[in-house]
């Protein structure tokens, strides 16, 4: 099989779900090895998650902080382009999930200082004023994977799945393996899920 064309990926994210930065962290890992064309997206796990009256005020309340980041990034890519979602993700992925930093504004402008990028659009946390670009991009997702899904999605080729979930995130041979298994079930006309229950948390190390 040759690996020299590049392979079109879209991955929309949650900046607040461990599962998602896993994730991201093995596609990145990937395309240190094969040529992929990464197209950064966004998603909310505060729409995913909205008018669910099955979940306690303690969860709609920790979702509506999960927002502010998320509105932060659409700041960003309104500002200075969708080029800069992925280096920004990075930065805001590394202080929530390993720094274990709180998401809070003084988090979202360190992280925009560390991207390159304007420290004060972490001022856009505390606004609506990006929800619909934000909404746009997660029904986009969507509307590629359909319903009963979570954060991240993941588009090859232009077939989308929820995850894969993975935890740790595989690297160097193991994490080619996984990719190449990615594109199998992609190319394979009627594949929908293969699923098995999680039985660890997220392993960032």
């Amino acid at each position: 099989m040759r690996h020299d064309t590049p392979t079109t990926v879209d991955f929309w994210f949650d900046p607040t779900c461990p599962w998602a930065w896993l994730t991201s962290r093995w596609v990145l890992d990937v395309a240190r090895q094969r040529p992929l064309e990464i197209s950064w997206r966004l998603m909310s796990l505060t729409v995913l998650n909205e008018g669910r009256a099955d979940l306690p005020e303690r969860w709609h309340r920790d979702l509506a902080v999960r927002m502010e980041p998320v509105r932060v990034c659409a700041a960003a890519v309104r500002k200075h382009g969708p080029e800069v979602l992925g280096r920004l993700y990075t930065e805001l992925g590394s202080r929530f999930h390993l720094e274990r930093a709180p998401k809070e504004p003084a988090t979202y402008a360190a992280a925009l200082t560390a991207a390159g990028l304007d420290p004060g659009l972490a001022e856009a946390a505390g606004s609506d004023t990006f929800d619909d670009a934000v909404r746009a991009s997660h029904h986009e997702a969507i509307d590629r994977v359909g319903t009963d899904v979570g954060t991240p999605v993941v588009a090859v080729g232009g077939v989308a799945f929820f995850g894969p979930v993975v935890s740790p995130a595989p690297r160097g041979e193991a994490a080619v393996r996984l990719w190449d298994g990615v594109l199998a079930v992609a190319a394979t006309d009627g594949f929908f899920e293969l699923k098995r229950t999680r039985t660890r948390q997220p392993v960032f190390t």
